[in-house]
């Protein structure tokens, strides 16, 4: 019946009440054939008298529309319909019966056989089921006719048939075929779909023109994951996945949610789960700040922290929009209302000492983490006095007021960029660092740490989405350097660790993330448009999709990233975390860099900061030029060419700088 589709895609964009009626309709004039057939096989006659039976017909047709209206089947959407409508569909043909039956027995002459009622019931069931599902499928082949994307679901589990389910009933997408490595589920159907082994890929894509790959296994680990997509790549085809399973249990996103790849599948970096002891060490039932709450690392750590039961969480901000954002995703959470955590949005900067003194005490913070910071590479080498105020003087003011107020942890989140700095943003941190190792000396209460680690993936500002972006814009892909490397870590597992690194800090610690091995960020540009289904253009390839960029080197940044100074390192009670003996600088020495530093920074002399910078960070590999906007601006020619800074940089650095112990 070719026509029978298309006459099915015409019903579809007829008003609900229109199709509803329809539906009724049809009902109201097959359900009393279903009885009437139904006695003319019991009775093996067929001719039935229909007045005789007339009230009965009524009875079945009345009673059916009332029970099935009351479960809903008018309201089904019939594309939509999955196999938990067949439980419905049984019931409401059930009672339909039952109330035929009690109706005859109660008021009949006739008294119908128990075996007429039966078979009554068998025929409106298929009738019932069978009506509504072949219009389903009949509107899946007329949709086929609209050139749907063909897709292939790798996974054939309970997410997989959940999916095949919504897309069989959606205008969007045609599956063709699941795909699954386990051998037993191998040659089975799934909602009349093949099941094949991934050895079928290629030949699957090629037959089918397949266009994506919809990874269904919301439970698998990375590492397979990895290994499925490096199968994948050399296909072409754009390959999507369902959301991760805490996602969909939390309620955060649904099962038929698409989403482009996650980066994090691509690295195939299996996080380790927290160990609970360390996870709630520093958090349960205390009161609880981050600062910086509102940034991509503050946002994570916010989220971990109310999961581990705080007496009260303090969100510490300067972005008023940000620290909005933060706290209606908060407010809007039931189980946060249930469990009684008291959240306090605060507007503030950190290097306003007595704002941050007057929070800790108001609120008896026993915890801090540290996550104010400005973190990337040119905007704080074109930003010198705002970068060294925010990373250095704010973290010593924060730490000051932490040791005055009793907090009892104090952790500062770093960055591998503070080994052997060569940018201001770097050299920053690591003095932000050495404050807190010098600070530690003047308190036995507050313990003061260090957490180090590199990229975290979708942070804000970080490669992986401005790719994404960039891919879906046709390109170019911008890199700077075929030759870049990085670490990355997703942000959960950064957030993770920072807390639980927190909870084993002696005082002046410097721990060490373990982020596994760096990233070429050409390869990674190269995966992430495979992955989405398109090809590289380069000269081996000049009719290729998207062109990778190299855009050079930016101001003051670095190949490769470190994340340890020396190789002085041990273990620690977690296998991810490792904690470095560094060199520190006495506190009475810091303590006049820092005055000096603030006096260079109240004249905005950009030339004396960066200066004092390199005397503090031995590490610090000063460039000659000084790139700051501001200063620039201001200098003339002759100034200008006095901007080299290499021989400002105290002799004195090396011979004041003492090992510290852990």
């Amino acid at each position: 019946m070719p026509g029978f589709p298309g006459f099915a895609e015409s019903l579809l964009t007829l008003p609900r009440p229109a199709k509803r009626l329809i539906m009724i309709a049809a009902d109201a004039v097959m359900l009393p054939v279903c009885l009437w057939a139904a006695l003319v096989l019991k009775f093996d006659e067929l001719r039935i008298d229909l007045v005789r039976y007339g009230s009965l017909l009524g009875v079945a047709v009345g009673a059916a529309l009332i029970i099935f209206s009351a479960l809903g089947l008018y309201r089904a959407v019939i594309r939509f319909m999955g196999p938990k409508v067949m439980g419905t569909v049984i019931i409401g043909v059930s009672l339909s019966v039952l109330a035929l039956g009690a109706y005859d027995r109660l008021f009949g002459e006739l008294r119908l056989p128990l075996t007429a009622l039966i078979i009554y019931w068998a025929l409106a069931l298929l009738y019932v089921a069978g009506s509504r599902f072949i219009v389903r499928y009949a509107v899946f082949y007329s949709r086929n006719d609209r050139n749907a994307r063909r897709v292939i679901i790798y996974g054939a589990g309970e997410a997989g048939a959940k999916l095949s389910s919504v897309l069989l009933g959606g205008p969007d997408f045609e599956p063709i075929a699941f795909v699954d490595d386990k051998r037993a589920l191998q040659g089975s159907r799934i909602n009349g779909l093949k099941v094949f082994s991934p050895d079928s890929l290629p030949e699957l894509v090629r037959d089918h023109v397949v266009e994506r790959v919809l990874m269904a296994m919301p439970s698998t680990s990375r590492r397979h994951k990895r290994e499925i997509l490096e199968k994948l790549e050399p296909l072409g085809v754009h390959v999507q996945s369902l959301p991760d399973l805490s996602d969909i249990i939390s309620g955060k996103s649904r099962i038929d949610e698409l989403r482009e790849l996650d980066v994090g599948d691509v690295l195939g970096r299996d996080p380790v789960p927290p160990d609970a002891k360390l996870f709630q060490a520093s958090i349960r039932g205390k009161s609880v700040m981050v600062t910086g709450a509102g940034g991509s690392i503050g946002a994570e750590l916010c989220r971990q922290i109310v999961r581990q039961g705080p007496r009260r969480l303090v969100l510490f901000e300067m972005s008023e929009i940000a620290l909005y954002q933060l706290a209606r995703e908060f407010q809007g959470s039931a189980e946060l209302t249930r469990s009684g955590i008291e959240i306090i949005p605060l507007l503030g900067n950190a290097h306003h000492r007595h704002r941050m003194r007057e929070v800790l005490s108001s609120f008896g913070v026993q915890t801090v983490y540290h996550a104010a910071a400005y973190k990337h590479v040119p905007i704080v080498e074109h930003n010198v006095v705002e970068g060294i105020h925010n990373n250095v003087v704010s973290t010593w003011y924060a730490a000051e007021a932490a040791l005055e107020t009793g907090v009892e942890t104090f952790v500062l989140i770093s960055t591998d960029k503070a080994v052997n700095p060569a940018n201001v943003m770097g050299a920053t941190k690591r003095l932000a660092e050495l404050v807190l190792q010098g600070l530690q000396s003047r308190s036995k209460a507050t313990r003061l740490c260090i957490v180090r680690f590199g990229n975290v993936l979708a942070s804000s500002g970080s490669v992986v989405p401005l790719f994404q972006e960039q891919i879906r814009r046709g390109g170019p892909v911008t890199v700077t350097h075929p030759e870049v490397m990085r670490y990355f870590m997703t942000i959960r597992e950064a957030a993770q660790l920072v807390i639980q690194a927190g909870a084993m800090a002696r005082g002046g610690d410097v721990f060490v993330l373990n982020m596994g091995q760096p990233v070429r960020i050409a390869d990674l540009a190269r995966r992430m448009i495979n992955l989405m289904g398109l090809t590289v253009r380069d000269e081996h390839n000049p009719d290729g999709d998207i062109e990778i960029k190299y855009t050079g080197l930016r101001a003051a940044e670095k190949l490769f990233e470190e994340l340890l100074i020396g190789s002085n390192v041990m273990g620690t009670e977690h296998p991810m975390i490792m904690r470095a003996i560094e060199h520190s600088i006495p506190w009475d020495r810091m303590q006049t860099l820092l005055n000096e530093l603030l006096s260079a920074l109240g004249n905005f002399d950009c030339r004396r900061g960066i200066a004092l910078l390199g005397e503090a960070v031995a590490e610090y590999r000063i460039i000659p030029e000084i790139h700051d906007y501001v200063w620039n601006h201001r200098a003339a020619p002759a100034a200008a060419a006095d901007g080299k800074v290499t021989d400002f940089v105290s002799k004195r650095r090396h011979s004041e700088i003492a090992p510290r112990p852990s």
